[in-house]
């Protein structure tokens, strides 16, 4: 498996090392010769990384020397008051098109965004759509659920027929990792006698985080290469998740905890309840900051790496840099799997908090 994750990255680089220098550039066709060579726009590494941690509508594969865009064009689904429903392909706004007054903004804070453009070609304030699209996230993510499910239908139609037995094919894999979110996870977080009901849950954080952390290592082909865990958006709802069944889970003492906090003296509780109910804002904050941070800086430090070669403007760089991705990525497939184990362990371990019986 390993090997052949090497492979691939060894395959990307060499494309990226073929294609990069038009990164960015429309399709116009071959740039005018000047003093007897072809004008090359110049490499902006800061560009070429944003471009790719971030969300977009159109999934950028390559583009070439030429300056010929290779892209796979997402639909692109809107509503407005004015216009209704639009569905049409994100190729007739690629490259600053307007399309039905529509327009992906190149600049700014709506950068990326789909605006509408008025009659003077400016975006027009207030009225901007409602945007359901299918960005290169939501395909990548649709991907990994497609591919968790499928696996674990595998898994489960595997126990239908052997019945509980000597693991074998995909469940000599599952199995382990299954049992060890059970027992090394959320029995000791959140009890023997509650932790089933939790189970579905945390099995399911599990598997699609590190479906998509893994899914993200891999550069080549689409939906592979997304950052899905590394959108804010993504690690908000996650986050937002084990808040609302942390919440809904809290028994008597835990909001007698919040609000009336045992030994406490009654005139310090105007203090203690803003104080408590900000930590049960923070916990999920900082599960949503870990996940996106940490998984974001490592696509960001491989980039980095890949872009010494086109900085440097040398191919005796691409040896150094090659070995320093290669090692960032096993480094990488570490972290991928520590940071869907430390979201789980922390979401059983606050929901373990929530339903906790008083003791006297």
């Amino acid at each position: 498996m390993k090997t052949g994750i090497i492979k691939r990255i060894l395959i990307f680089l060499l494309l990226t090392a073929l294609y990069v220098p038009g990164f960015g550039q429309e399709d116009h066709g071959a740039a005018a010769p000047t003093e007897g060579k072809e004008s090359r726009k110049e490499f902006n590494a800061s560009e070429f990384i944003l471009d790719h941690v971030t969300d977009s509508h159109e999934w950028h594969i390559l583009t070439t020397t030429k300056g010929k865009s290779v892209a796979i064009y997402l639909p692109v689904i809107l509503y407005s008051k004015e216009k209704g429903l639009d569905l049409f392909s994100s190729r007739k706004l690629a490259h600053g098109h307007v399309y039905k007054g529509y327009k992906i903004e190149e600049e700014g804070d709506l950068k990326g965004k789909i605006v509408n453009i008025d009659e003077t070609g400016k975006i027009a304030e207030g009225r901007r759509p409602l945007d359901f699209s299918i960005t290169k996230t939501v395909l990548a993510m649709l991907c990994a659920a497609i591919i968790g499910l499928w696996i674990v239908l595998s898994l489960a139609r595997s126990y239908k027929k052997t019945g509980i037995s000597h693991p074998k094919g995909i469940q000599s894999f599952l199995e382990p990792v299954v049992l060890f979110i059970r027992d090394d996870v959320a029995i000791p977080n959140i009890g023997e006698h509650k932790y089933e009901k939790y189970m579905p849950y945390l099995l399911s954080v599990f598997f699609f985080i590190l479906l998509n952390n893994i899914m993200g290592l891999i550069p080549f082909p689409p939906p592979f290469g997304g950052n899905v865990t590394g959108n804010v958006g993504i690690t908000f709802v996650l986050a937002l998740c084990t808040f609302l069944i942390t919440q809904f889970s809290g028994n008597k003492a835990y909001w007698k905890h919040v609000f009336a906090a045992p030994g406490v003296p009654v005139w310090l509780l105007p203090i203690m309840i803003p104080v408590e109910l900000i930590g049960l804002i923070s916990k999920p904050f900082a599960l949503m900051i870990r996940l996106f941070a940490n998984i974001t800086a490592g696509h960001i430090i491989v980039l980095s790496l890949i872009c010494l070669i086109f900085i440097f403007n040398t191919v005796w760089v691409a040896p150094v840099s090659i070995l320093f991705v290669v090692f960032m990525d096993c480094i990488e497939l570490l972290v991928a799997f520590l940071q869907a184990y430390i979201f789980t362990l922390l979401s059983s371990l606050f929901i373990g908090m929530a339903t906790a019986e008083e003791h006297h």
